[in-house]
């Protein structure tokens, strides 16, 4: 196994590891142990800085299933050297909040770093993956991980509800995004990425180019929670604190975002890859900013925030696109300074909102609360944790000195260049898109002042306070106190991820220009447009911030009742009805019932398949010649079978189902089928064996007056089942479209397998998974029925089956 893969599949081993450990480390939290895992992954990511900057990449792959060209193949360059640093450098630090933020003695902790764990391997996975195959089975395990963490606190109906909501959103994205690489592989004839991009000339002007965009785009756009699949992530807040800092502010989320990147060299410079992907970022951005305001729990804020931000790196990317259009040129560099602004956002909003929602965890912590209505007055209190708070808001309001300003700007740049554009139809409402911008600016520095100022000053009220404010541990402390000093530096000193991180992520996203890439990031550019609509932008915000309470009636109108949470939920309830209907309209309960379904299907069918093949050709059927034992069997076959119905009791009934069997015995004997003869006569006496043995507890035979419409069904679903069973055999036997296998059986039970018994031959060599699989569905049935034995109904209350009173919690008498 390579390096590289070793580094992916590190977390899911230790993931093994973890309840191991658990049983013998009660003195210690479990997250010492689980700690050293990202930091060693960090450590080995940051060594491949360098060498990725220099153009070069890690290829390593496995070969998987190469029959339909599936490889394990684990690819680092620029953008997913970027991601697997956010992956594993937030990783760490949130694994060292949650060893302070988790209480080993009242959660089962062991628990939350196995599905933690589970999901940072998913997400390097993601990342790594050049195969679009093995991307798609790690992108679902990250939902399915992220639904076990979201729901970790199970015993809360919330979390059981956002859990179960994000899976349903994620992963139906998901299936449309499976279907969407599909189509690609049809087009490319391959599901690597890089393949892919190298037949890009074949797969733009194919037919299903489109439709594999919008699938495609479909499950980038649910995982990222784009509007209006965004009801997802505020829900998903019922979260443990660090779950919500690492999840939802810097790699779950992200997963989409970078998807669209990753793709983004195969669908960039398209028309509606640049109108979806800006369209939905910009219409995100505005209602994240817009909802996101109105919000009172501190995490529901963040929540929308995030939205809202997702959104403006998505708008980006897809402003960025028009860069392809151009090809080499000045027109062409304009356009990838948004692609610039994306990657530099994405990586300071990883900083200021892990930050933020570490510090949302402190304050619940602490004080027992995130209602914004009962806290204030928490500065004096809690410095340390309201200089973090202000650290992270200001950036994420674009304020300098901090990171947040200088991709804020980056941002206002894009939007203005994208509305001069002159392709796409732009120039017909191409002015809206700095508008849109702008007017979400407004909006996020509201809800950022918000946070900040709601928390931290203004009336101290204890009284609504489960605890009794303090200063958090260091340990809580250290993580967003990184993320904060990060903040600054990269706000201070930008470049120095220009060269290092935002350039060779920029050449993966857009490889065919390349040589355009000229990154340069500076605080001053004089007074340009962009600065006076940042000072627009504080000006309206302090105003809308001081007024907020004479404007905030305005959601009382919009949404109002409009809310896509009430859509899900009544399609839901809908879906749910609707299925327990349907379901109720067969499961009668009856047996009888259940036969006809399954017959009835079977009938109409292969009936139907049988009269549209046109098989009742017999006019060339080679049938050999009945012997005198074949016409006695066949008889006695025949009315032993037609006399079961009429037995008077319940020995008969017996014996002649017995008799049955034992034709069908002497019939394998006739034709020269020992071994199936043998079989056959060894479940026969099995079975009549087991009637006699039951035979006290048989119910009587009694004549039930029936209804002739009851009659009736019964004997045409008899006589059809055994219509198509024998036009079937005759079918097979005069149509055949290859020669028999026999032969080969014959031929080859010897020199292939050893064996001279053909028969075994073929049960144990030639079929001997589906024997196996055979013999396990046996052992199955054998430990079902054995525990059905043992298994003792009663109607006692629990309690008192097992000697003990309900008042007797101790468990003794």
């Amino acid at each position: 196994m390579s390096l590289l893969h070793a580094v992916i599949l590190l977390p899911f081993a230790f993931a093994v590891i973890v309840p191991l450990l658990h049983k013998y480390i009660n003195k210690l939290h479990t997250g010492w142990f689980v700690l050293p895992v990202p930091v060693l992954l960090l450590t080995y990511f940051l060594q491949r800085i360098s060498q990725v900057q220099d153009g070069r990449v890690i290829e390593e792959s496995i070969p998987w299933i190469p029959s339909l060209n599936i490889h394990f193949t684990a690819y680092l360059d620029g953008l997913s050297l970027l991601f697997s640093l956010l992956i594993t450098g937030i990783g760490s630090l949130v694994v060292l909040y949650s060893i302070y933020y988790m209480s080993k003695d009242k959660e089962a902790i062991h628990r939350f770093y196995v599905y933690l764990l589970i999901f940072m391997g998913a997400m390097l996975g993601v990342v790594l993956s050049d195969n679009l195959i093995v991307l798609y089975g790690f992108w679902e395990l990250t939902s399915l991980s992220s639904f076990l963490l979201i729901a970790f606190w199970y015993q809360r109906e919330r979390s059981r509800y956002g859990a179960l909501k994000s899976m349903l959103i994620t992963v139906f994205g998901g299936f449309a995004m499976l279907a969407g690489f599909i189509l690609l592989y049809i087009m490319s004839g391959s599901f690597s990425v890089r393949e892919i991009i190298a037949e890009l000339g074949t797969v733009t002007e194919h037919s299903l180019f489109i439709p594999a965009m919008l699938l495609v785009l479909l499950g980038a756009f649910t995982k990222s929670a784009q509007f209006p699949f965004h009801i997802w992530l505020p829900d998903a807040m019922e979260a443990p604190t660090p779950v919500s800092a690492y999840l939802h502010s810097a790699t779950m989320v992200k997963a989409g975002i970078y998807l669209v990147a990753r793709l983004s060299p195969i669908f960039a410079g398209d028309a509606t890859w640049f109108w979806l992907v800006s369209g939905f970022g910009l219409v995100t951005l505005m209602w994240g900013s817009y909802s996101a305001v109105k919000q009172t729990d501190l995490k529901a804020i963040l929540a929308f925030s995030t939205i809202s931000q997702l959104g403006l790196i998505m708008s980006l990317l897809g402003l960025g696109s028009a860069a392809v259009y151009f090809g080499y040129g000045e027109q062409s560099a304009i356009y990838t300074g948004a692609i610039t602004a994306a990657i530099f956002h994405l990586i300071n909003h990883a900083t200021f909102k892990g930050a933020l929602f570490m510090v949302a965890g402190i304050v619940d912590h602490e004080t027992g609360t995130r209602d914004i209505r009962k806290l204030g007055g928490l500065m004096s209190l809690m410095p340390i944790t309201f200089t973090l708070a202000l650290i992270g808001t200001f950036s994420m309001a674009g304020l300098p000195p901090f990171n947040g300003f200088l991709s804020k700007e980056m941002f206002f740049t894009a939007v203005l260049k994208a509305s001069q554009l002159d392709i796409f139809n732009v120039q017909s409402v191409g002015v809206l898109i700095p508008v849109v911008a702008w007017l979400a600016s407004i909006l996020t520095f509201v809800y950022s002042m918000i946070i900040v100022f709601k928390t931290f000053t203004g009336k101290y009220q204890p009284e609504k306070l489960e605890k009794k404010p303090h200063e958090a541990p260091l340990g809580m402390l250290l993580p967003p106190a990184v993320l904060a000093s990060l903040v600054i530096v990269f706000g201070l000193f930008p470049n120095l991820l220009a060269y290092s991180i935002i350039e060779p992520a920029m050449v993966s996203i857009l490889p065919s220009l390349a040589d355009e890439f000229i990154v340069k990031i500076s605080f001053w550019h004089g007074w340009s447009t962009e600065l006076f609509m940042t000072i627009g932008v504080v000006g309206i915000g302090v105003l809308l911030y001081l007024t907020l309470q004479r404007w905030q009636k305005v959601y009382n109108v919009l949404p109002g009742k409009l809310s896509f949470n009430r859509l899900y939920d009544r399609a839901l309830s809908t879906l749910e009805n609707s299925s327990l209907r349907m379901t109720n309209s067969y499961m009668t309960g009856s047996i009888r019932h259940y036969m006809i379904y399954i017959f009835a299907f079977f009938i109409a069918v292969l009936g139907y398949l049988l009269f549209k093949l046109d098989v009742f050709n017999w006019r060339n059927a080679e049938l050999a010649e009945l012997s005198i034992y074949e016409v006695v069997l066949t008889a006695v076959l025949v009315a032993a079978t037609l006399a079961v119905p009429f037995a008077q009791k319940r020995l008969t009934a017996i014996i002649l189902v017995g008799a049955v069997g034992y034709m069908i015995v002497l019939f394998f004997v006739i034709l020269s089928a020992p071994d199936l003869a043998l079989t056959q006569m060894i479940v026969e006496t099995v079975s009549v064996t087991l009637f006699l043995l039951c035979f006290y507890h048989l119910p009587k035979l009694r004549k039930e007056i029936t209804s002739i419409p009851f009659k009736l069904t019964n004997a045409i679903i008899s006589v059809g089942v055994g219509v198509i069973v024998t036009a079937i055999a005759l079918a097979v036997t005069n149509n055949r479209l290859f020669d028999s296998i026999s032969k080969y059986y014959l031929e080859e039970s010897y020199n292939s397998a050893g064996g001279n018994n053909v028969v075994n031959v073929i049960l144990v060599d030639f079929r001997g998974f589906d024997t196996l699989l055979e013999i396990m569905v046996l052992g199955i049935a054998s430990l079902g029925i054995y525990s059905m034995i043992k298994l003792r109904h009663t109607d006692e209350p629990l309690d008192k089956r097992h000697g003990r009173t309900k008042t007797d919690k101790g468990g003794k008498a």
